[in-house]
């Protein structure tokens, strides 16, 4: 949630600032701001210039001065959490001498008990936010240099941040700090980056340090050191991120979000590659950290996540489960560290999280390691601090998804369940025959999902069809229970229209009173041994006027309209059963005129509490 970036050297800084908030306005747009040094004149020193407006990117293009020079700068768009969109409280925020700049992702916990201990020394607030406290007490250290300052400072505040800081005094740099939300530098030639994405990187360099939780850094055009917040010096090695620049393009798509939906077959058969192992029916997942001793004595598998995530946990589960026979559930991490629960040391952990820096996950990893657990992850960003802070796990694979909203990515991390499912399945009890089952099942999922996509007119005539309904109801049994609360979400997110998800059975106690002719049900309805439950279910629809679109592998004569999907093996139905109906939102919401790739109120990697 929101998006920092930042540079220092030679190049002019303003349309570098500015093309890199284009590529982060996912994490954050009601509002955005630039600040850079301007040149030295004479006897006169580097003076802060600053731009701020409510709005989008492009807003705050259009006010930033043609004749806008320097080659140091730091800029934000904003995700509110502390008052409103407004120029007042969008980032950076300044000192009253106007000689610091400060940008801030995260949230301070105690801003209030410091807001008002300030007020009462005399300070006077130009916003609402809870970064200007910071900015606040970071100005009136008296320490000598402004890493020291911004030290003592951190020392003060409670909860997390990512922050850059800029000071005309020591024009020279740019220092930077993280506890809970990323920091990344980039590091180029006689230049220096830095941002809470690497998509704001990947155009300049592609070699990253990422800094840890409690880490600072100070860069330079030409060097760049790190540090703990307590002033220990520590080594960072840079990495090479994988993804190129014209990943993060729209590539002749609309919006991002269809983007991504068509990339899914690639993305899919990357999640695959290399990791089957068709000699002993089974998958490769060196990542794990978990020999096949260790896997033999877990005795159940806890899986944690957040929205969508979560979702693709409740099918990851159910396949563990099926497939491994071990008992496993999904729960909202953000719920599991504030219910005390009890950490078994017979249990294995594991945290999904698109970002790998999504901070309820995070955090519940955290909890959990300080008591013992074993935890693996389950990500898609190589270096995240998740992926830093598991023990082990499984990357998905899925490529950069710039869309608020998670499409290839969800897909990805549900194959990558099934992947695991498989491995600790053929540890345990999986037959060899179930293994080649479940491995021609998975080489199967690109092309389906290719014929999948070809039903996209069809859909889209539905989803044009089904848009002015008010409300929608989404049921599943088992299996399809995860699908029909992913695609609700879905629905919710882009199009607005509220939705909700219930399993099938739970219809006769209480959800139909709902059913009328203006509330339509989608209807999750896989060939499996529940057929004729699902069948049953819709009958108590139709007995009350609803109107039923279903997703099935065959026509449903008691629906109003079906969508025929390609049969999979069972554990893995759910799968392909998803996609018809990220299509379905996608043109619903297209339908309503809606932001696609940027929905009301949202953000793409929630780093806040």
């Amino acid at each position: 949630m929101c998006g920092i970036v930042g540079y220092i050297g030679r190049r002019d800084v303003a349309p570098l600032l500015l093309e890199g908030l284009q590529r982060l306005e996912y994490r954050g747009y009601d509002s955005a701001g630039i600040v850079i040094t301007g040149k030295p004149s004479g006897k006169t020193p580097a003076a802060l210039k600053m731009v701020k407006a409510k709005g989008r990117v492009r807003d705050l293009e259009a006010r930033v001065p043609k004749r806008f020079a320097g080659t140091t700068g730091i800029a934000h768009t904003r995700w509110a959490t502390h008052g409103a969109p407004s120029d007042e409280n969008a980032h950076p925020h300044m000192d009253p001498e106007g000689k610091l700049a400060l940008v801030h992702n995260g949230i301070i916990d105690n801003a209030d008990e410091l807001r008002a201990k300030l007020v009462a020394e005399g300070v006077e607030f130009a916003s609402e936010t809870d970064t200007e406290v910071l900015t606040h007490l970071i100005a009136r250290s008296e320490a000598e240099t402004l890493e020291e300052r911004v030290r003592q400072a951190l020392h003060l505040i409670e909860g997390t941040y990512g922050i850059a800081v800029l000071h005309s005094d020591f024009a020279d740099r740019i220092v930077v700090a993280r506890n809970g939300s990323p920091v990344v530098l980039g590091i180029g030639e006689k230049e220096m980056f830095v941002a809470s994405d690497v998509a704001a990187l990947v155009t300049h360099t592609r070699q990253v340090v990422t800094l840890d939780d409690g880490e600072m850094a100070t860069l330079k055009a030409d060097d760049f050191r790190t540090y703990t917040t307590e002033g220990t010096r520590t080594t960072a090695s840079p990495t090479t991120v994988e993804w190129e620049a014209e990943s993060y393009d729209m590539g002749g798509h609309d919006t991002y979000m269809h983007k991504e939906i068509s990339e899914q077959p690639d993305a899919v058969d990357r999640v695959l590659r290399g990791r089957i192992d068709d000699r002993f029916s089974t998958v490769r997942l060196g990542g794990l950290n978990l020999d096949a001793r260790e896997a033999r004595a877990v005795r159940r598998v806890k899986i944690l996540g957040c929205g969508t995530s979560y979702h693709a946990g409740l099918i990851g589960a159910q396949m563990i489960e099926e497939l491994a026979r071990i008992p496993a559930d999904a729960e909202p991490a953000s719920e599991f560290r504030y219910r005390n629960p009890v950490v078994d040391p017979d249990t294995l952990y594991v945290a999904v999280s698109q970002s790998g820096e999504t901070y309820d996950v995070l955090a519940a990893v955290q909890e959990l390691k300080r008591k013992g657990a074993r935890v693996l992850g389950v990500v898609n960003v190589v270096g995240s601090a998740i992926a830093r802070e598991t023990d082990g796990g499984v990357y998905v694979h899925a490529g950069p998804e710039v869309c608020v909203v998670s499409t290839k990515c969800f897909t990805n991390t549900v194959v990558a369940f099934g992947l695991l499912a498989l491995h600790l399945g053929r540890i345990r009890d999986l037959s060899v025959s179930d293994g080649k089952r479940l491995i021609e099942g998975l080489r199967k999922l690109p092309e389906q999902i290719r014929e999948i996509l070809e039903l996209e007119p069809e859909i889209k005539k539905l989803a044009e069809e089904y848009a002015n309904a008010k409300s929608m109801m989404f049921i599943g049994r088992v299996r399809g229970y995860p699908v029909a609360l992913e695609a609700s979400l879905k629905l919710k997110e882009i199009s607005y229209i509220h939705a909700e998800a219930y399993p099938a059975s739970e219809l006769k106690h209480g959800p139909l009173a709902l059913i009328e002719p203006a509330m339509p049900t989608v209807a999750i309805v896989p060939n499996d041994d529940l057929l004729e439950k699902n069948r049953a279910a819709m009958e108590e629809i139709k007995a009350r006027s609803g109107r039923i679109l279903a997703v099935a592998h065959q026509e449903q004569e008691k629906a109003d309209h079906t969508i025929v999907v390609p049969k999979n093996e069972v554990e893995l139905d759910p799968i392909l059963m998803g996609i018809p109906l990220q299509i379905l939102a996608y043109h619903t919401a297209l339908a309503l005129g809606r932001d696609i790739d940027k929905p009301r109120n949202l953000a793409k990697s929630v780093t806040v509490e």
